[in-house]
């Protein structure tokens, strides 16, 4: 009897043991040039991502900040989605910084880094900066901003010390497959000459773009492409032909999904061959209140070692707060 005891007790102290390395573990990749980064590891079988549109914090969102703080721009239906997520990736549609070195254009924003930490408390993991107006305060400003995202506790991506840097693909995770995200601005810059040795966001045009996929799936048939690109009219509610003819580019290279934005509406949502592009989902948090600019959607995917689904969640903002809402797209 003793006997039977002592092996019981040896087998529960080693599920014990055994059970929270099981359930939890983080691991170390490598990213394409060849240095090791950290990335996070779930024990399911699932990667759950989440991308939404535009996210500001100047102008009226800073009004309602002042009024009201940084977490009154979160309902609890999005902190539902967000939390349950392994990654949520959002357009930082502002430069964040103390810097002040305005570029001269017509519109120019600025956020406060101290409100940067309560981004994260509420689920978002990475910022683009890939976009029109992380430029907003100059080169500085731009990578005093990467440094500010890095010390609340997220990742920035699309941006860098230089052209090179600022377009390497980002490795994501490494389970349940490698994922890479791509993001891009396809969008020309006010008063902000191409200087690809300076720090600049990634402006790669679309041959090199095609390039940098193929090259991807080819060291990797099995990886996951996403790919993010701030591109399209303003105000439009569909994409332009080359838009089209571009995104089915990029998909014929290896993409496994195209998500953009900087439109500021809802845009086309289409399916080719059996990959999903979004060419544009709308601001998240915004000022604008339009009725074409308060219609938008976050793109919910959950990625598998053979497939992807991707949902997309549509939301109405209201008083710059996004809800997630019952319309049909």
């Amino acid at each position: 009897m003793m006997k039977k005891h002592s092996i019981a007790r040896a087998v529960k102290a080693i599920l014990c043991l055994s059970t929270p390395i099981l359930l939890s573990f983080s691991g170390i990749g490598v990213d394409c040039t060849g240095k090791q980064i950290t990335v996070s590891k779930v024990a399911d079988d699932t990667l759950h991502i989440v991308v939404t549109g535009d996210l500001l914090l100047d102008r009226g969102v800073r009004q309602k900040i002042d009024m009201a703080g940084v977490d009154s721009l979160f309902t609890s239906a999005i902190d539902s989605v967000f939390l349950s997520s392994d990654f949520v990736i959002a357009n930082l549609e502002c430069p964040v910084t103390k810097i002040r070195e305005r570029v001269f254009k017509r519109f120019i924003f600025r956020g406060e880094p101290e409100w940067l930490p309560t981004l994260r408390r509420h689920g978002i993991t990475h910022l683009n900066l890939a976009n029109n107006h992380s430029i907003d305060q100059g080169r500085s400003g731009l990578l005093d901003t990467q440094e500010q995202v890095k010390k609340a506790g997220m990742i920035p991506v699309g941006a860098g010390r230089n052209m090179e840097e600022a377009a390497e693909p980002i490795l994501i995770s490494t389970t349940p497959r490698h994922i890479w995200l791509i993001p891009s601005l396809r969008l020309p810059l006010e008063n902000f000459p191409y200087l690809p040795k300076k720090p600049c966001v990634n402006q790669e045009n679309i041959d090199s773009l095609t390039v940098r996929v193929t090259r991807l799936r080819a060291a990797d048939a099995r990886c996951y492409i996403l790919i993010l690109l701030h591109w399209g009219w303003e105000h439009h509610l569909k994409a332009t032909p080359q838009q089209r003819e571009d995104a089915r580019r990029l998909i014929d290279a290896g993409a496994d999904a195209i998500i953009g934005h900087h439109s500021h509406t809802l845009q086309t949502i289409e399916t080719y061959r059996g990959k999903p592009i979004y060419y544009g989902i709308g601001n998240f948090i915004f000022d604008q209140r339009k009725p074409a600019n308060t219609r938008a959607c976050i793109v919910k995917l959950s990625i598998t070692q053979k497939d992807c689904k991707t949902t997309a969640l549509p939301i109405e903002i209201r008083n710059c707060v996004p809800h997630l809402s019952k319309m049909q797209f």
